[in-house]
């Protein structure tokens, strides 16, 4: 029997992302798995402080329909860089999917980027996806 394969897809919802969380519990651990099914609950989404795009939703649900498998969410508030990474050796997972906002080399050089922190530091394969206007 084949182990079992965890693919993490690093989701940033950007109007959520502004937003601080103050419960220390939470900010160390993440929030428990959420099955993707409860996720666009407004209750839910209110209490973890985020907001997903219905584009968003839309397509995770069509691919786990489709594909036949199981999503889960969990949520990490932090620095995204050290939150990925966490994660990863954490649920642990099998490999992870992170996007690239296409900054320019000196924003990249002046705020660093998460990806590329990932890609180097994790333990795990990393697949960049390339932002695209």
């Amino acid at each position: 029997m084949a182990a079992e394969r965890r693919v993490g897809v690093a989701v940033d919802f950007s109007a959520s992302s502004k937003n601080a969380r103050s419960d220390s519990a939470l900010e160390a651990t993440g929030s428990p798995f959420i099955p993707w099914s409860e996720f666009s609950d407004p209750v839910i989404t209110k209490r973890y402080g985020v907001k997903p795009d219905p584009e968003t939703l839309d397509i995770v649900s069509t691919a786990a329909r489709q594909n036949q498998v199981e999503v889960l969410m969990k949520i990490y508030w932090g620095d995204p860089r050290d939150k990925l990474c966490e994660a990863i050796d954490q649920i642990p997972l099998s490999c992870i999917i992170v996007g690239n906002r296409g900054l320019g080399k000196l924003k990249r050089a002046i705020m660093g980027s998460v990806s590329n922190y990932v890609v180097n530091n994790a333990s795990c394969p990393v697949t960049v996806v390339k932002h695209h206007d």
